[in-house]
C-alpha cells in the first residue's frame, strides 16, 4: 500500500529531508525535474531529441521543478520554451537558482518566437550541440492573445504545466486562468495525446492537492507526475479525472519519512494483491478444506441471478467449498445456473418466494461448517420476516460476515448495538446509495466528504467498510482508508456488485482456510477488490467496456490471478 499525503505533510517530509538526512531541497528539484524528464521521455517512447517542448511556470517551487526541466530536456536533444509569469528577480530560493540559471544560458540569443511581440516581456535563446533553449519573462494577459490565437502552437508536441504545485486553496484568476484556459484549449483543438502531450508537474494546476472536488479551472493533464507520494487530488475523483496517467517519483526523501507522516489515507498497490495471492498459494497437501469454505445467503423469487453470480464469483476465485443457501421455491433454479462444483441448499420462505425468519435455524447449522458467510445479493428486505431473518443471522454469526446489497437495506437504520468484533468481523459493501441509508446523510455529501465519511462510520461500528463506485475505497475501524484504483466504468453493470461480493467472500474463505484466526481479513478484501477491479479491466480491453456484463468480471478473474501471481499458479 502507498501512502497519500497531504500538502502540508509533503511540506513537513521535504524540510525533515534536509535537516535529519542532509540532503538540500535543490538536489530534491533536480531530481524531480530528472524523474519528469524519464517520464515524459517513456510516454513518448523514448523519442525526446528533436520534439519541441513549451514550459509555462509559475514563480514558486513549481516553476522552479519546470526551468530544472527545461534544462533536462534540452541535454536530451529537445527544443524548449520556457515562460515566466514574472521577472527572474521576483523569485526566490531553490526556483530562483533554477530561474538565474535558465536564463544565464539563454541571455544574448534572438526572439522566444519571431509572431511574438510585447513591450513588458524580455526574450533569450540557447542553442546547444544538442537541443536549444529559450526564455521568456511574461506579465501580461496581452502575450496569451497572441500564443492562443497565432500559429505559435502548431510546432509543440509537449506543454508542460509548472504553474502552481500543491499550495492552491482557491480558484485560479488572472494571468493564470488565462495559462490555464490556454492548456485546455489546446487539449481540445489538438488531433490526439500520441504526439501532443499535456504534463502537469506535481499537481495538475488548479486543484487544491488536498481536495477530490475541483475549485475553478483546472488543466486536463495527460500525464502527472507527482514527487514522493501521491497528493488526495492525484487520487480521489472527480479531481483525479483531470491527473491523467499518474507517475509517483521518488525525489530522495527517505521512506522513513512517509512512513512517519500522519495521514491514514492509502492506495491499494498491486503488492497487495501479490502478498496474499503468496500467502494463499495452492501447495502440496493442500485440499478443498485449507482453502475455505464460504456460505452465501443469496436469491429469492426474480432475483435468482444475484445469488448465482456471487456464488460462481466466490468459486471461480479460488474458494475451495462454497454453499449458496437460497430460498427453497427457487433453488432449483438457482442450482440450474450456478457452476456444477457449486453446493446448494434449501431455506423456508414464504409464498412470495422470499426467505423467511424461520429459516434462521438452518442457517445456524449450515454456518458451523463455513468459514465466512456472505448476506443480501437478491434476498427481499420489504418482507418483516425476512428482514428479521437477516438480523437474526447477522447478530447470531460468530462467523465473519460479508453484508451487500438488500442485506445493507435492511441495516438502513443500522441497530446501534451492531458492531464487529476480532473475532466475527463485519464487512459491509455498500455502493453510495446503499451508504447514505446507513449513515443517514443525503448522497451530494459524499462528493467532498467521502472518505470522511466512511472512515468514521467504520470506526463507529468497528468494520471494514468497502465503499463502492469510482475509485472504490476500504475503510478499516483502526482509521485507515485505501483507494483503489483497478477496475473502469464497464463494472456499472448489473450483477457487478453481487460479483464482487462472492470474490470478497471467497478471499476472506482462503485466508481463514489457510491462518484460521490469524487471518488478515483487511488484507483479503484488499486483495479482492484490486484483483476483481484487473478482472474488469482485462475484460474491457477484450470486449470493451460497452458490451461487458458482469459474468466476465468472474470469467477473467483466473486472468487476472495468474498475472499477478504466475510463479505461484504454476502446478
Amino acid at each position: 500500500m502507498l501512502k497519500v499525503v497531504t500538502a502540508a505533510e509533503m511540506r513537513e517530509i521535504d524540510a525533515l529531508t534536509g535537516e535529519r538526512f542532509g540532503a538540500p531541497s535543490l538536489l530534491l528539484m533536480e531530481n524531480a525535474a530528472q524523474a519528469s524528464a524519464n517520464a515524459i521521455k517513456k510516454r513518448l517512447n523514448g523519442q525526446i531529441a528533436g520534439k519541441e517542448v513549451l514550459i509555462l511556470c509559475g514563480k514558486g517551487n513549481n516553476g522552479g521543478d519546470g526551468a530544472a526541466l527545461a534544462r533536462k530536456l534540452c541535454a536530451m536533444g529537445a527544443f524548449v520554451d520556457v515562460v515566466l509569469f514574472g521577472r527572474v528577480e521576483d523569485t526566490t530560493g531553490d526556483a530562483g537558482i533554477n530561474f538565474d540559471i535558465v536564463q544565464v544560458m539563454a541571455e544574448g540569443g534572438h526572439g522566444f518566437r519571431d509572431s511574438v511581440t510585447s513591450d513588458t516581456s524580455t526574450r533569450h535563446l540557447f542553442n546547444s550541440s544538442n537541443g536549444t533553449l529559450s526564455f521568456y519573462e511574461c506579465e501580461t494577459e496581452n502575450w496569451f492573445e497572441n500564443l492562443i490565437y497565432g500559429e505559435l502552437t502548431k510546432g509543440y508536441d509537449v506543454l508542460v504545466d509548472a504553474l502552481l504545485g500543491t499550495g492552491l486553496s482557491r480558484p485560479v484568476e488572472g494571468l493564470y486562468k488565462e495559462a490555464v484556459d490556454f492548456f485546455n484549449r489546446y487539449r481540445e483543438v489538438r488531433q490526439s495525446a500520441q504526439d501532443k502531450l499535456i504534463v502537469s508537474l506535481d499537481i495538475p494546476s488548479g486543484l487544491n492537492a488536498d481536495s477530490a472536488v475541483q475549485i475553478g479551472d483546472t488543466v486536463h493533464a495527460d500525464l502527472t507526475v507527482t514527487f514522493t507520494a501521491p497528493k488526495p487530488a492525484n487520487v480521489l475523483p472527480p479531481a483525479s479525472r483531470f491527473n491523467g496517467e499518474l507517475v509517483i517519483a521518488d525525489i530522495g526523501s527517505p521512506a522513513l519519512l512517509i512512513e512517519e507522516s500522519p495521514s491514514n489515507l492509502f492506495v491499494i498497490e498491486k503488492t497487495d494483491a501479490v502478498n496474499f495471492l503468496t500467502q494463499t498459494r495452492y501447495l502440496p497437501g493442500s485440499y478443498k478444506n485449507t482453502h475455505g469454505h464460504a456460505l452465501i445467503i443469496a436469491g429469492s423469487r426474480g432475483m435468482t441471478g444475484a445469488a448465482v453470480l456471487c456464488g460462481n464469483a466466490a468459486m471461480s476465485s479460488g474458494c475451495g467449498l462454497v454453499t449458496v443457501a437460497t430460498a427453497a421455491s427457487v433453488q432449483s433454479v438457482v442450482a440450474s445456473q450456478l457452476q456444477p462444483e457449486v453446493m446448494t441448499v434449501g431455506l423456508e420462505d414464504n409464498q412470495f418466494g422470499a426467505i423467511s425468519y424461520d429459516a434462521a435455524k438452518q442457517v445456524s447449522l449450515l454456518k458451523d461448517r463455513a468459514d465466512v458467510i456472505a448476506i443480501g445479493p437478491g434476498l427481499s428486505s420489504q418482507d418483516p420476516k425476512t428482514r428479521g431473518f437477516v438480523i437474526e443471522v447477522i447478530e447470531k454469526s460468530k462467523k465473519p460476515i460479508v453484508i451487500d446489497a438488500d442485506g445493507l437495506n435492511v441495516l438502513a437504520d443500522f441497530p446501534r448495538h451492531l458492531k464487529g468484533t476480532n473475532e466475527t468481523p463485519l464487512v459491509l459493501t455498500p455502493h453510495q446509495g446503499e451508504m447514505s441509508r446507513l449513515i443517514g446523510r443525503k448522497e451530494k455529501d459524499f462528493l467532498e466528504e467521502r472518505v470522511t465519511l466512511v472512515r468514521e462510520f467504520a470506526m463507529s461500528k468497528n468494520a471494514v467498510i468497502v465503499l463502492k463506485g469510482e475509485r472504490t475505497l476500504i475503510a478499516a475501524p483502526d482509521g485507515r482508508v485505501f483507494i483503489n484504483t483497478t477496475g473502469n466504468p464497464g463494472v456499472g453493470t448489473a450483477g457487478a456488485g453481487d460479483t464482487l461480493t462472492g470474490i470478497i467472500t471467497s478471499f476472506i474463505a482462503q485466508s481463514i482456510g489457510a491462518f484460521g484466526d490469524k487471518a488478515n481479513i483487511l488484507l483479503a478484501v484488499r486483495a479482492a477488490l484490486y484483483a476483481a477491479g484487473l478482472s474488469a479491466d482485462i475484460a474491457a480491453q477484450k470486449k470493451g467496456m460497452r458490451s461487458m456484463v458482469a459474468s466476465d468480471i468472474r470469467e477473467h478473474i483466473a486472468d487476472a490471478i495468474k498475472s499477478l501471481d504466475p510463479h505461484g499458479e504454476k502446478p
